[in-house]
C-alpha cells in the first residue's frame, strides 16, 4: 500500500462530529411519572433544553418481560436521539432495572439511570427498618437484590408492589379515595413492621407524597431519588464538556401517546405549568 492510498483511505473514513453543548436533554419513562425527575432536572440545569417523553399507552412497565421493556426503552430513545439529545436519562426504576445495560452497550452518548434509594434509606434510618414502595417488576430484577445486598444487609428492608397505583397517577388521580386506600393498603405491611423510613421506588410515587405523608404520619422519612439523579447528570455532563451555555434558556417539550382525552392536562398538572404535548 502506497502512502497516497493510505492517505486517501484514511480521508474516506466518515469522522462523527462531536455532540454540541447546546443540544437537549432526553427523557423517558413509562408515563408521566418521571416528571418528578424532569423537575428535578430543570432545577438544578435550568439552562438545557429538556425533551421528555410519556409512554403513557405501555404503562405500566412493571408487569412486563424485560424484552418488551427493552424494546421500549430502544425505540424511545432512538426518537430522542432523532431529536437531537445529547443524553438520555431513565427516568424509571423498572425500565432501568430490565435495560440500562443494554442501551448502554448498544448507544454511545450518556446514558443515566434510576434505582431505589436503598443505601440513603438505609443511612437515614434510625431503628434500622426501611420500606420500599415499588412496582413488582423492580422488585424482582437482579438490579434491586444487587442493591439490597449491597447495602441491605445491616437494615431490616420490608418491600411492598404496588399494583394499580401507577394507573391512578396516570389518571391524574392524585388526591382521591382509591388512591388513598390504595396507599393506606401498601403502607401498612411496611409500618407494622416498624418502618421508619420509606423509599418511593417508582418515579410515579412522588407525586402521591403528600397523601403518602396522610397515610404514615410526620415522623417517617420519604426518600425521593429525583434529586440524585439530576445531580449525576450534571456531573456526567460536567466531565464531558457538555453542560449548556449559561446563557441558554432552557426550553422544555413534551410527547405523549397516551389514549386518553385527558393526557395534556395530567401533564400540565405534574408540571406544575403549561405545556404544549405533541402526539408520539
Amino acid at each position: 500500500m502506497t502512502d497516497q492510498t493510505m492517505t486517501l483511505e484514511i480521508k474516506n473514513i466518515p469522522i462523527k462530529p462531536a455532540i454540541p453543548a447546546n443540544a437537549p436533554i432526553g427523557v423517558f419513562d413509562s408515563g408521566v411519572g418521571g416528571i418528578s425527575v424532569l423537575q428535578h432536572i430543570h432545577a438544578l440545569l435550568p439552562h438545557e433544553h429538556l425533551l421528555y417523553v410519556a409512554d403513557s399507552r405501555y404503562a405500566p412497565y412493571g408487569g412486563k418481560t424485560p424484552e418488551e421493556i427493552q424494546s421500549r426503552c430502544f425505540e424511545l430513545t432512538d426518537f430522542l436521539i432523532a431529536k437531537g439529545a445529547k443524553a438520555i436519562v431513565v427516568a424509571c426504576n423498572t425500565a432501568t432495572a430490565a435495560a440500562i445495560d443494554r442501551m448502554r452497550a448498544k448507544y454511545s452518548l450518556p446514558i443515566i439511570g434510576m434505582e431505589p434509594a436503598v443505601k440513603p434509606a438505609a443511612a437515614a434510618s434510625k431503628n434500622g427498618v426501611i420500606g420500599v414502595l415499588a412496582t413488582v417488576g423492580t422488585l424482582k430484577s437482579a438490579q434491586f437484590a444487587g442493591l439490597l445486598e449491597s447495602y441491605g444487609r445491616n437494615v431490616k428492608v420490608v418491600t411492598q408492589g404496588c399494583i394499580g397505583l401507577v394507573e391512578c397517577i396516570e389518571r391524574g388521580e392524585l388526591s382521591n379515595e382509591a388512591t388513598l386506600n390504595l396507599l393506606q393498603q401498601y403502607c401498612k405491611p411496611l409500618l407494622d413492621e416498624g418502618a421508619d423510613t420509606i423509599v418511593l421506588g417508582c418515579t410515579h410515587y412522588p407525586f402521591v407524597a403528600p397523601l403518602i405523608r396522610q397515610v404514615v404520619g410526620e415522623d417517617v422519612a420519604l426518600i425521593d431519588t429525583g434529586a440524585a439523579v439530576a445531580k449525576q447528570l450534571q456531573n456526567r455532563l460536567s466531565v464531558l464538556d457538555l453542560l449548556a451555555p449559561p446563557d441558554q434558556a432552557g426550553e422544555v417539550r413534551f410527547w405523549s401517546n397516551s389514549p386518553s382525552k385527558n393526557a395534556k392536562p395530567v401533564i400540565e398538572a405534574l408540571w406544575g405549568g403549561s405545556a404544549e404535548v405533541l402526539a408520539l
